[in-house]
């Protein structure tokens, strides 16, 4: 016979999950309407890639100059090396006039049970640019790449469990999860810089 105490045990972990699973249920079952929204999700890209900045740099001087060492079968020169250090300051620069002058917020919308459409919204502050240190022509391509990027990207998805598969019109796939409570979608870029939307609908 089951003791009283270990029945109300059960029926608790049992409750809990049949909960659990309802709300996974739900999240899945009632995106149509749904609205996902970051506003500069550029800015939490950039801060992940600015993490230990410092380290990164050194590493990739060491490799620079490793690789250099190999290519020419010598020591490299002490202008070789500034010349080095010159190009990763370049590159750091370029990236800090990226994190200040640009802007980007993402809007998914969850159309119907199948379509989805993500919608970018880009702005560029030229004078951040600029001040950064961005050069004229650089300044120009970034806004040209810009104009021709698409206003709107439309797609379609599925559910499983707390995933959700996204493919474009390109049939490139892309996933995400959802929140139990259907409040946050997560993603990463490029497989390991995560990002957070949450829903605004």
């Amino acid at each position: 016979m089951i003791p009283q105490d270990m029945k109300k045990r059960v029926l608790v972990f049992f409750s809990a999950l049949f909960i659990s699973s309802l709300l996974v249920t739900n999240a899945q079952t009632s995106l149509a309407g749904r609205s996902y929204h970051h506003p500069n999700i550029m800015a939490d890209a950039m801060k992940d890639a600015t993490k230990d900045l410092d380290k990164k740099i050194a590493e990739a001087k060491k490799k620079a100059i490793a690789v250099g060492e190999k290519k020419k079968g010598r020591k490299l020169t002490a202008e070789e090396t500034a010349k080095i250090d010159k190009e990763l300051k370049e590159k750091v620069e370029e990236v800090n006039a990226i994190k200040k002058g640009m802007k980007t917020a993402i809007t998914i919308e969850f159309i119907d049970d199948k379509k989805i459409v993500l919608k970018p919204d880009i702005k560029i502050n030229d004078d951040a640019l600029k001040a950064a240190g961005m050069g004229w022509l650089k300044r120009k391509a970034l806004k040209a790449a810009l104009a021709l990027a698409p206003k709107s990207e439309k797609g379609t998805y599925i559910v499983k469990g707390d995933m959700i598969i996204m493919t474009d019109s390109n049939n490139e796939k892309d996933t995400m999860t959802i929140s139990k409570d259907g409040k946050f979608l997560y993603g990463k870029f490029d497989e390991k810089t995560p990002f957070k939307l949450t829903r605004t609908k």
